[in-house]
């Protein structure tokens, strides 16, 4: 299969695997995500010899291939940092062999990786255990396409373009909302602290006329936002859900499934949502608070805590909007909220505009690829 400058070629042509042991047991053991990325692993190590995991060097590749089946999607991460990293055993470690490299680039290839057409085939691949493997000589055995050098480094400055941006919007979101959430713990030492009670306002208004459809469902995470409802919504009545109106918070009572957080969420658009019947809604008297600010307050850890352990019921327990107005908050005057919230917003843009980048360049790169492939 070749046409326009660009062939195709084995994979196992091109790499080779790398097996070599940490020999350190007190390294920090690294796992793959399902987008493809090294992240820490979640895997309980104490006790465990990881003197024998793999050493994942710079530039070198590391993927499982016994986890496909489950995924849809092959797991598999390029180290582009300047360190090595640690995996288990159960990972394939590979790089571009020594004299392939001067006729694929590493980024090129991740991007290939990336590619939601190979996280299909390799799915199609895998063996009928339950895992669903992908046996390795299936794996060396897939086809790529390989333009040009100069083609593939034109893909590749894209990615980089979008991971810099990403990269950097990170490194100014993350000291700002530590900044911002250090502003607020100061406040409990230079405000009085008051209950909410006196500045909060149930509401009740339903969506008893139907006003309001699927599209505007919303769920309540624990992440603290109003999210794309996840629930089969087939045959249900929506007439009796609450609205949740602009700048009104609302949350789950239920607190006893919930990973011990309050799933609660600030509508900050200038579009109304619905909330299962379930939920409490209440706005905020913005004569003395503002709702961007209480909802910061109840982003903390601590505030989940305090809603867990005044929490009451047995098999479910519950947080009332009783026990919401009996919530102390430190109230500064509203000019200090503006300043938190201000910077909240900064932090949250730079977030946002991270996360926006990190998806073009898994969206993108891809259909760059196929225009490169097949101009």
């Amino acid at each position: 299969m070749e046409g326009n400058n660009v062939k195709w070629v084995r994979l196992g042509d091109y790499i080779e695997q790398f097996r070599q042991k940490c020999a350190n047991n007190k390294a920090i053991v690294s796992g793959v995500d399902i987008n493809k990325r090294f992240i820490p692993t979640r895997a309980n190590l104490d006790g465990t010899d990881i003197s024998g995991y793999y050493l994942v060097p710079p530039t070198f590749f590391a993927c499982n291939l016994m986890h496909i089946g489950r995924d849809e999607r092959i797991p598999i991460a390029y180290n582009d940092t300047d360190k090595d990293l640690v995996v288990t055993s159960a990972y394939y470690v590979f790089h571009i062999k020594q004299d392939k490299c001067d006729e694929i680039l590493n980024e090129y290839l991740y991007i290939i990786f990336s590619n939601k057409e190979i996280d299909r085939l390799t799915w199609f691949y895998t063996d009928s255990s339950i895992r669903g493997n992908l046996k390795e000589n299936r794996f060396l055995d897939i086809k790529m396409p390989l333009p040009s050098v100069a083609e593939q480094q034109k893909v590749v400055n894209t990615w980089r373009a979008f991971r810099e941006i990403k990269e950097q919007n990170e490194a100014k979101a993350a000291p700002l909302m530590q900044l911002c959430q250090s502003y607020i713990q100061e406040l409990k030492h230079k405000y009085p602290i008051q209950e909410i009670g006196l500045y909060i306002e149930e509401c009740n208004d339903r969506n008893w006329d139907g006003q309001f459809t699927e599209k505007e469902v919303r769920g309540i995470a624990t992440s603290k936002g109003l999210i794309d409802t996840k629930a089969n919504l087939n045959g249900v009545s929506l007439n009796s859900y609450k609205l949740v109106k602009p700048k009104e918070i609302a949350f789950v009572p239920d607190t006893s499934r919930r990973g011990d957080k309050m799933s609660l969420g600030l509508n900050d658009s200038d579009k109304t949502y619905i909330v299962s019947s379930i939920s409490c809604v209440f706005k905020v008297d913005e004569d003395f608070v503002l709702p961007n600010f209480l909802y910061l307050w109840f982003c903390r850890p601590e505030f989940d805590r305090y809603a867990r352990f005044n929490s009451w019921g047995s098999a479910r327990e519950a947080f009332s909007i009783e026990d919401m107005k009996r919530c102390k908050v430190p109230l500064p005057p509203i000019e200090v909220q503006l300043a938190i919230v201000n910077i909240y917003k900064c932090a949250n843009e730079a977030k946002q505009i991270a996360e926006e980048a990190d998806w073009l360049s898994r969206e993108v790169c891809p259909a760059l690829l196929q225009h490169v492939i097949h101009s």
